[in-house]
């Protein structure tokens, strides 16, 4: 009897246990951006933000000159090939001109694009064998990532709205429809808190007493965290510092965020 536990004993040694699954960290890095952060990088007018932590790796915006992008890339160690899927928020040149280069370098990935785009660009990536998905509506880009869908109406633009253990995380390129409208649109779409936005807010064509406007807009949906760069401004950030305190987060090109535990 004592032999026979023995035995029993030792094949539960055996037998691997099964531990709790890790939480995973989101992590945002800005490779492209009209503000410095990183000296040893490029600074140009337009924007790119790498996304890391999700089940896809996502490339939101491929900034305006493709060979500034990928200079940053690789300055920074990372692989253009490892990228899974590029979002591409509008049709202004300096969020999607890096386009050509980025798909030279990896052609095998889904490209979301805004519906509205022009059949040219749609061409560079059929041209490649890449995937093309046009969005119109609100849409699953993988596990806890969605587009907006096409908002706006002069110029139609989608933002990447990302769910975490926090809140959801926004990722804007320009902002064209308005960063409140984007903010209550992925709250109505997800039905949950907003952690952060990231991104351009296009407020540099506006005086301080319009950027308090939206800063009081952006604060009265309970935003926990803001990090305004590219067209966003140097008043606007001031002001949104000011508003934000700790909670405002400065950022450019090569600024990275990490968002702990996120799933």
């Amino acid at each position: 009897m004592y032999k026979l536990n023995g035995i029993i004993f030792s094949l539960l040694l055996t037998v691997p246990l099964v531990s709790p699954v890790a939480a995973k960290d989101l992590v945002l890095t800005i490779l492209y951006d009209n503000n410095a952060y990183n000296e040893e990088l490029e600074t140009r007018w337009g924007f790119s933000c790498l996304v890391e932590g999700l089940e896809k790796t996502i490339l939101f915006d491929v900034g305006g000159e493709g060979s500034v992008l990928l200079s940053n890339m690789e300055k920074l160690n990372i692989d253009p090939r490892d990228v899974d899927i590029v979002v591409l928020s509008h049709i202004h040149y300096d969020h999607i001109g890096g386009l050509p280069n980025f798909l030279a370098k990896n052609p095998d990935v889904t490209v979301y694009m805004p519906k509205s785009l022009p059949q040219s660009i749609k061409d560079e990536v059929r041209n490649v064998d890449a995937k093309l998905v046009e969005v119109h509506s609100s849409t699953k880009v993988c596990e806890n990532a969605y587009s907006t869908g096409e908002l706006g109406s002069l110029i139609r633009e989608e933002s990447l709205v990302i769910k975490t253990s926090r809140g959801l995380v926004i990722i804007t390129g320009c902002a064209h429809p308005g960063i409140v409208n984007i903010v209550r649109k992925a709250k109505k779409m997800l039905g949950t808190n907003v952690y952060m936005v990231l991104g351009g807010f296009h407020l540099c064509w506006m005086n301080a007493r319009q950027i308090k406007g939206v800063v009081n807009g952006v604060k009265s949906e309970r935003v926990t965290k803001v990090s305004p760069c590219h067209c966003s401004g140097n008043l606007s950030r001031e002001i949104f510092k000011k508003a934000y305190g700790k909670d405002f987060i400065l950022s450019g090109v090569g600024k990275e965020i990490r968002i702990k535990n996120a799933f």
